[in-house]
């Protein structure tokens, strides 16, 4: 081991995360050297000195170890196996027992690529909807903070009784005015026990179900959950994976745990002999999960012996419901954010000349 290797050894990980972004150019780059004719040590030396995580290069040199004691690349790979997937290294490995490594390896980039940039395009469509919540939410704010304290002392000396929606919003003012560190200590809780509760397996689930009862939204998500389930199972049964295997890791890799169970249940049934569409349709009968025109296109592999072709036209049709499904769902969003403005500006404006009305009537 060099003197710089045992430097990258040595140095204390704080975030042991290797980003999607990380491992794409891991794949591709490897694949690149290999058809040139560049061994698979030099290839994965040469990819460390361009991967800028520490911890990546830590495993990356791991792997070489691994590779150097005469232990195959997919099966070093399975010695790490917080960083590549069971669905990556079988790609892999079945493309060792194929002599097609290279090309299995730009497969797992390419479909990594179409997974990183199906959640960027979520990301960016969500944002600007998140932008106008927040500022929705600053907007409430700064109205409960220092609007309302500045108009109060206007009713201070009324002798009569305030009504009600003014008193409301004169006590919605001074619990936030008085209670702001509580409310940012509450808030932050809040938000930093969702985020450990929601990766816990019992949080994923929970999380999952909630999302079903608001349908806009689980159609955005089950639909990205099919398209990359789709791309897995083509990426498998082109490297020679089996069927039974391929549906094993499709469900491991979904990152879905209603998905997981169900399509562990397909697997076991297909395991016996079921036919895969048989299968969906017995456990999901009212095409909840799997929809019938998903059940359909499968259907034609059943037929024509070409999931291949199949699973990459469901998985590029899918990736368009995603588009689809996003701006219904940010078409949504804005007139429910405006609404909300709206019935906050109402009772602002209610409160106010209401208490205003009635102290002039009282002065007449």
């Amino acid at each position: 081991m060099t003197k710089k290797e045992q430097k990258i050894n040595d140095n204390f990980i704080l975030f042991k995360k290797v980003s999607t972004v990380d491992r794409y150019n891991f794949y591709e780059y490897i694949s690149v050297m290999l058809d040139w004719w560049v061994w698979v040590t030099e290839a994965l030396e040469s990819v460390s000195s361009k991967i800028t995580s520490v911890y990546f290069k830590q495993k990356i040199n791991e792997i070489i170890t691994f590779i150097s004691s005469w232990d195959s690349f997919s099966k070093s790979m399975k010695k790490i196996p917080d960083i590549f997937s069971l669905s990556e290294i079988s790609v892999i490995e079945a493309g060792e027992k194929t002599w097609k490594l290279s090309k299995s390896l730009m497969k797992v980039s390419d479909d990594l690529k179409k997974v990183h940039n199906l959640k960027n395009k979520i990301k960016g469509a969500l944002t600007y909807p998140t932008i106008i919540f927040l500022f929705l939410i600053l907007a409430i704010f700064i109205v409960m903070t220092y609007v309302v304290p500045a108009i109060m002392p206007i009713f201070e000396d009324a002798w009569e009784e305030l009504p009600f929606m003014t008193e409301a919003l004169v006590s919605s003012s001074n619990f936030v005015s008085n209670n702001l560190w509580l409310i940012f200590l509450l808030f932050s809780t809040v938000v930093i026990l969702f985020f450990i509760y929601k990766n816990t397996e019992s949080g994923k689930i929970n999380l999952e179900k909630f999302l079903i009862s608001f349908p806009l939204i689980w159609k955005v998500y089950k639909n990205y959950v099919l398209a990359n389930m789709a791309s897995t199972l083509w990426n498998l049964v082109w490297s020679g994976v089996s069927i039974v295997k391929s549906l094993q890791l499709t469900w491991k890799a979904s990152w879905s745990f209603i998905y997981q169970g169900l399509l562990e249940e397909v697997a076991e049934k297909v395991s016996e002999w079921d036919w895969i569409i048989s299968s969906m349709e017995e456990i999901d009968e009212d095409w909840v999960f799997f929809p019938k025109d998903y059940l359909q296109m499968l259907s034609v592999w059943e037929k024509t012996a070409s999931l291949e072709e199949v699973s990459s036209k469901l998985s590029v049709q899918y990736e368009k419901e995603v588009d689809y499904s996003l701006e219904n769902l940010t078409k949504w969003i804005e007139p429910i954010a405006i609404l909300i403005a709206w019935i906050f500006v109402l009772w602002f404006a209610f409160a106010i000349f209401w208490a205003i009305i009635q102290i002039t009537q009282t002065i007449d």
